[in-house]
């Protein structure tokens, strides 16, 4: 939002253009062609006025003229004084504007002149009536003086100009009276030209006051920036061109895979997360962190000597260690030149590392690859192990006991005297049909002899003991399969106990050939839990260094140093106002 100024601006310093107007063009047009100047005011309506004529007509109002612009002036008015004292001394007007005509003015300084009359309550007929009115008040109408002079109250002035000022506010309407009423105006200070030559010198000197503070403060933003700003940045600048030392950087690029399984075991969320990256997330970021760690650090320092390369007088001093540098120290330069970062989205860890040499660099990046593969390794196989070591054991016992199942076994064969407690029973009883049918045919026969009117006494009696002794010999069969008579063990006793150890041993047999398959299973996991690395860029020895980026500091020193400066700047300037306030 803007205020427009209230306050009429007026312009104080003369131009050196002239720009002819009104009786001037037409004077220098007669000067051209030898003829006389027609120096007769224009008409009304234009930058001059004529001076009007009262009519001849019988009806007029008596003792009523014209002022300058065509309006009525009535007696006892400034505006009829002034126009009886025109008429009374019309011949001297007109030799006094003659003469400011031949002054050769500027359109613009009579502007002025006219708009100066008004201010003092002069009716000026023309521009040029308007300087002689004012040279006639004794005021300078090209005089350089600001608005405050032109306000400032004369205590000489006469009391046509008060009472011209006191109505001043009934403008632009006019007086009760008919008449024009008169526009206050300052007149100008005691002095004269030596006082308005006076205020101009103050006004130069004032400015020159001014552009010389505002010399001295850019001078002063000038020196604090190339203080504060410039020379640090230099400074940085030349360290990074002429100071660094370049540093060569191996890039490389490696994921750490797990071994694809099939089977049952290879099937459901874990099928589906065992090629993705997110199955090795943990592993990958193990081995970042395994590779910032001291203890990488100290491997390399101890097969390469790290500590010694980065200790060469090829170095920079920001970058080079002392020979006698804490672990520490060689600890932080150890993390300047490695960079390793892991990306979750393509399972990829990528590694840059810094030396003073190709060949340096490459070798250190190749040994750090080794530490990792090594690393993987070792939590793989301890994985493996743990999976291996419940089956291993639950495949010994089985075994174990198996053995010993098969020992009683054969321990009951060996002391009973019995292969096959099957085939003993089966031929016990072989025999036994066998006698029992002897028996039945025995039988037959003494049944057959006994059947004769006379049987023979020697044929029955031999039938009879063959009868008897037949079933002697059965019943001793039949006893040796259930009884134990005189320190032999039944055949009962032999069969029930092979058919236990058998029994014992079938089961010993088929818990070791389940362990025998938990085994295996347990090592099939195991295989698909290898983690190995595999290698996506490999590293190679640069031929150009890559790090100083000088132009890339210089620009950042550049802004960090100019944002430092305009921070405390601000904060400076804010606490100068708060104590000031």
């Amino acid at each position: 939002m803007t205020t427009k100024p209230k306050a009429r601006k007026f312009r104080i310093r003369r131009s050196d253009a002239v720009a002819p107007t009104g009786e001037t063009r037409r004077a220098e047009a007669a000067a051209e062609q030898d003829a006389p100047v027609d120096v007769t005011p224009p008409p009304p309506g234009t930058a001059e006025r004529v001076e009007p004529t009262a009519p001849a007509d019988d009806n007029a109002l008596p003792n009523v003229t014209e002022d300058g612009f065509g309006n009525m002036a009535f007696p006892g008015s400034a505006a009829f004084e002034q126009a009886e004292a025109t008429a009374t001394t019309g011949t001297g007007v007109e030799e006094e504007l003659a003469a400011i005509r031949t002054e050769g003015l500027t359109g613009r300084q009579l502007r002025m002149a006219r708009r100066i009359a008004q201010k003092h309550g002069l009716q000026a007929s023309s521009d040029f009536d308007a300087i002689r009115l004012l040279r006639k008040r004794g005021i300078d109408p090209f005089g350089q003086s600001s608005m405050l002079e032109l306000v400032v109250n004369d205590p000489n002035a006469t009391d046509a100009t008060a009472a011209a000022g006191a109505a001043k506010a009934q403008l632009p309407a006019r007086a009760a009276t008919g008449q024009i009423p008169a526009v206050p105006a300052p007149v100008a200070p005691p002095g004269g030209a030596h006082s308005a030559e006076s205020r101009a010198a103050e006004i130069i000197n004032v400015q020159r006051d001014i552009a010389r503070r505002r010399r001295r403060k850019l001078v002063q933003l000038a020196t604090r920036l190339s203080l504060f700003v410039l020379l640090p940045t230099i400074l940085v600048s030349y360290y990074y061109y002429a100071v660094a030392t370049p540093l060569y950087a191996t890039h490389t690029e490696f994921v750490i895979q797990k071994a694809e399984g099939g089977g049952a075991g290879g099937g459901g969320l874990g099928g589906l997360l065992g090629g993705a990256s997110f199955a090795t997330v943990q592993e990958s970021v193990t081995v970042q962190s395994y590779l910032e760690s001291r203890e990488a650090m100290l491997r390399l320092d101890e097969e390469l000597d790290f500590r010694g390369h980065f200790s060469s007088e090829n170095m920079d001093p920001l970058n080079r260690l002392d020979a006698d540098a804490s672990v520490e120290q060689m600890y932080s330069a150890y993390l300047r030149s490695l960079t390793i970062g892991y990306d979750p989205t393509e399972g990829l860890v990528r590694m840059e590392v810094l030396a003073a040499d190709p060949e340096t660099s490459q070798a250190f990046s190749e040994a750090l690859i080794g530490y990792a593969e090594e690393r993987v390794d070792q939590m793989s196989s301890r994985l493996r192990e743990d999976q291996m070591s419940g089956a291993r054991e639950s495949f010994e016992e089985a075994e174990e006991r198996s053995l010993a199942a098969q020992m009683r076994v054969l321990q009951l064969q060996e002391q009973r005297g019995v292969l096959s407690a099957e085939a003993e029973v089966s031929q016990v009883f072989s025999q036994i049909a066998t006698f029992e049918m002897q028996l039945a045919e025995e039988r037959l026969r003494l049944a057959e002899i006994t059947a004769a009117d006379r049987p023979n006494a020697t044929r029955v009696e031999v039938a009879q003991s063959n009868i008897a002794r037949l079933e002697a010999v059965i019943s001793d069969l039949r006893g040796s399969l259930t009884e134990e008579a005189q320190g032999e063990v039944s055949l009962a006793r032999i069969q029930s106990e092979l058919v236990i150890a058998r029994a014992d041993l079938e089961t010993r047999q088929l818990m070791l050939t389940e362990a025998l398959q938990a085994m295996e299973g347990a090592r099939t996991e195991a295989n698909r839990q290898t983690l190995y690395i595999s290698m996506g860029v490999f590293p190679v020895a640069p031929d150009e260094a890559a790090y100083p980026k000088a132009f890339e500091n210089t620009l950042l020193a550049l802004v960090v140093f100019s944002g430092i400066y305009l921070l405390v700047s601000m904060t400076a300037s804010i606490l100068r106002e708060q104590v000031s306030s």
